[in-house]
């Protein structure tokens, strides 16, 4: 699984990085962007499931492999 972030959509409520700090990050204002190069590991695809169903803007979608 690989994930991507809308930035246009994100809204800086940081859920994603409340649930699951290790696939993602935020900046000073809350806008998300991913820790590492998209890609979930297999351990963690549940993690960024919850992230993409709690993030009000659906900024974040799942591409998967």
């Amino acid at each position: 699984m690989r994930l991507r972030i809308d930035p246009e959509r994100c809204q800086g409520h940081a859920r994603c990085f409340a649930l699951a700090p290790d696939l993602f990050d935020i900046d000073d204002f809350g806008q998300s962007s991913l820790r590492s190069d998209a890609v979930v590991p297999a351990d963690r695809e549940d993690a960024a499931r919850l992230a993409i169903a709690n993030c009000p803007e659906f900024a974040i979608e799942a591409l998967e492999d």
